[in-house]
């Protein structure tokens, strides 16, 4: 086992998450997360990440072991039970730990079932986040940091600065939340507060208050030290009306202690060359491993091996924020001499138009639902093309590592797509949402398939850009040197 010497000026790192790769996963929040926590503990910080003990924990990791005796938790009038457990992998990477607490946790679903939140969502976090700050003294010494994620963790800033607020170790601790996707916020009764244990008070515009609910994302945002999202440019998304989900006041008025910082990607395990998810390997200076890969991903779908058809692929949860309406709406998938593969799952509508388009074009439409990530790999080493029409997409991580494997991104210039994608250079940006706007950006895609130098050069160039994690984890560490001048 590799041992890392901590860097000597490394403040302690302690993330607060409601997912994390590979123990709990809807979306881009948990692989973000793992990928900045995992590169941060790999240069020297003292990095832990403490989320809930879900039912799917247990059926990834079953091997965990307790971090210490169970610990009473006072949640508003509630005095519940809660324990810590921990990871045993002897992995050199971040410290993983687990709030366990049978009867908010072990559910089926991380946040609802049947596409509804469960009720009590607002007091099972809650529970996470006071007990995770219980157990903070115990698990980060010297200067702390405290990164939260999404508003599932906003109340943990809250409760810093309140409830906790005069006890010497809670004051030195500073704060970071990160918006990830500022489209869900925590929205509440006014009776929430007592539920979760927060005085009245604080049921004002100033903080926790937003059109007559409570609003945890809010409140975290103004009790943090410093806020981040996850790309620059939907940092000024999220300050506009027309960008901000009805949070924009807010977002300016944190003036610079709100920045956007772009998410990485694992260059490691999204690495074409070396890849063994992927049926033949392949690099910029050998592309020819490409050609079998986008092979077999024509026989996975079902579709008949056509070497001189483009193939598109759109890997994505199928819900409106993805762009599925203008795609479905446009006339490209049904005319154009070209194949589309979609892969992933989501809203039920979604599912049965593309299950129905691909009954109708057998030939050149492929959907599956089943989701996994060895399929993902596959999509991107065989896919010429990647689609993300998206409506929003505050940074995105498909884009990043379908340009590693030569797949050229057709997108909507919004969020880390305008960050990470040239336009005309990497790949393909429009602003226009409506399916003619998306149908003309699949149409110059088609041309320049029809020009294979040109194609390779788009794709080599693609190859070559550098999505890891080091600027990115530079940046985060300038973020809590200022959060700890804060405090």
């Amino acid at each position: 086992m590799r041992t890392i010497r901590p860097r000597p000026d490394a403040p302690s790192v302690v993330h607060l998450t409601a997912e994390y790769w590979p123990f709990a996963r809807t979306g881009g929040l948990a692989e973000a997360v793992q990928g900045l926590a995992s590169f941060q503990a790999g240069c020297g910080l003292p990095t832990s990440v403490l989320l809930p003990l879900y039912r799917s924990v247990r059926e990834t990791e079953p091997a965990l072991e307790a971090a210490g005796e169970p610990f009473a938790v006072q949640v508003g009038p509630r005095r519940e039970v809660a324990r810590l457990l921990r990871l045993c992998s002897g992995d050199p990477g971040p410290r993983v730990y687990f709030v366990e607490h049978a009867g908010y946790f072990d559910r089926a679903g991380i946040y609802g079932e049947g596409g509804s939140d469960y009720q009590d969502n607002a007091r099972r976090f809650a529970l996470f986040c006071r007990a995770a700050l219980q157990q903070l003294p115990a698990l980060a010494q010297g200067p702390v940091v405290l990164h939260a994620h999404d508003w599932h963790t906003a109340l943990a800033p809250v409760y810093l600065r309140t409830a906790l607020a005069g006890a010497a170790f809670y004051d030195g601790v500073a704060s970071v939340l990160s918006v990830h996707n500022a489209g869900f916020q925590g929205h509440f009764p006014f009776e929430t507060l007592a539920d979760i244990g927060l005085p009245d008070t604080l049921y004002d515009i100033e903080r926790l208050e937003w059109y007559g609910r409570v609003n945890v994302l809010k409140g975290g945002l103004v009790f943090s030290d410093l806020a981040t999202t996850v790309s620059p440019t939907h940092a000024i998304e999220l300050r506009t009306e027309a960008g901000g989900f009805g949070l924009h006041d807010t977002f300016v008025g944190l003036r610079d202690r709100f920045v956007g910082i772009l998410n990485g990607i694992d260059t490691t395990a999204w690495n074409p060359e070396t890849d063994p998810e992927i049926i033949a390997n392949y690099s910029v200076k050998d592309p020819s491993g490409k050609r079998r890969c986008k092979a077999g991903l024509q026989r996975a779908w079902k579709l008949p091996v056509r070497s001189r058809t483009p193939v598109f692929g759109m890997s994505a949860r199928l819900v409106a924020q993805k762009g599925l309406d203008i795609l479905l709406g446009g006339e490209t998938p049904i005319t154009a001499d070209a194949q589309f593969v979609f892969l992933g799952a989501g809203e039920a509508r979604y599912e049965e138009a593309l299950a129905g388009l691909a009954a109708a074009h057998p030939d050149r439409i492929g959907a599956n639902f089943a989701f996994t990530d060895r399929l993902e790999h596959r999509l991107l080493a065989g896919a010429d093309f990647l689609l993300m029409p998206s409506l929003y997409e505050p940074c995105g991580l498909t884009q990043m590592r379908a340009q590693r494997y030569g797949a050229i991104p057709v997108a909507r210039r919004v969020g880390g797509l305008a960050d990470t994608i040239e336009d005309e250079v990497t790949g393909y940006l429009f602003d226009e949402y409506s399916p003619a706007g998306f149908d003309r950006a699949v149409r110059r895609a088609l041309a320049l398939f029809a020009d294979p130098p040109a194609r390779q050069a788009y794709a080599g160039e693609a190859m070559t850009r550098d999505f890891g994690w080091e600027t990115s984890a530079a940046r985060y560490l300038a973020v809590y040197k200022r959060s700890l001048a804060a405090r």
